[in-house]
């Protein structure tokens, strides 16, 4: 008789992922980023509120995505960096935001 490994619980592994890891750090130095936005330019504070609201969506999905999509939450923060710098771009030269 065979004896067959133990099973794991699902959606549970062995070892944690660095790449969930470099994800958060990545969306905690956007957050900064996105904070710091009426400093860098003269944003204002709609679009701060907004850029910060989408922050929250994006750390919500990033903490649902960090055992099970490990790769999607430094994605998502790396998109989040290049989304902050269109919109500043965009707002510099369309809103006057310099």
């Amino acid at each position: 008789m065979s004896q067959q490994p133990p099973t794991q619980p699902p959606g549970r592994s062995d070892d944690a992922s660095p790449w969930a890891f470099a994800g958060m750090i990545g969306l905690a130095a956007v957050f900064f980023l996105f904070a710091v936005t009426p400093t860098i330019v003269d944003a204002p504070w709609w679009a701060v509120a907004l850029l910060m609201l989408a922050w929250v969506v994006a750390l919500v999905q990033g903490c649902r995505w960090f055992v099970r999509r490990p790769v999607a939450v430094l994605v998502l923060s790396v998109g989040l960096a290049f989304g902050w710098f269109a919109v500043v771009m965009a707002g510099a030269r369309w809103f006057g935001w310099a």
